[in-house]
């Protein structure tokens, strides 16, 4: 059912900007479903599976899959509610997001900032829920004021 859904997400181009409107959630690297259609999955991080495993050839952090996405739950303005399929219903501020490219699944991979939070993926790497993903990070890295490219500021 999830690949039949994804299917049809709006996949946002590489290196674009755009805005989304957080509606629901799977896990804690996403993906994040927007009002606005598109299913982001957070760039340059990995956290476990919503069932506690963690795919082979990928980060695989201490903190369980339920523990990362009940706090990517409350980074997007807390829960609201399961649906039918098992995701959690968020409701929070509109995140501004850069685009990397798709994922295998068809997601947008995605760098996103929420107002009062900052950098998403850097909120999960400082909770201890995810880890950085350096594969995946575009030679970024967090900083204090999030994630950078090395040697920007």
């Amino acid at each position: 059912m999830m690949a039949f859904l994804l299917t049809f997400a709006h996949v946002v181009a590489a290196g674009a900007s755009f805005g989304c409107t957080p509606t629901r959630v799977w896990d804690g690297d996403g993906p994040i479903w927007c009002a606005e259609g598109e299913r982001i999955r957070l760039a340059g991080i990995a956290a476990r599976e919503i069932d506690g495993s963690c795919r082979p050839h990928q980060p695989c952090p201490k903190a369980s899959g339920t523990a990362a996405r009940d706090r990517l739950v409350v980074l997007l303005g807390g829960d609201r509610g399961r649906t039918g399929d098992g995701h959690v219903r968020v409701r929070g501020p509109k995140l501004a997001c850069q685009s990397e490219e798709p994922d295998l699944y068809g997601r947008t991979v995605a760098w996103c900032r929420a107002p009062a939070i900052g950098d998403l993926s850097c909120a999960m790497v400082r909770a201890g829920v995810a880890l950085r993903w350096a594969h995946y990070g575009g030679g970024r890295v967090c900083t204090a004021v999030g994630m950078t490219r090395k040697g920007e500021p």
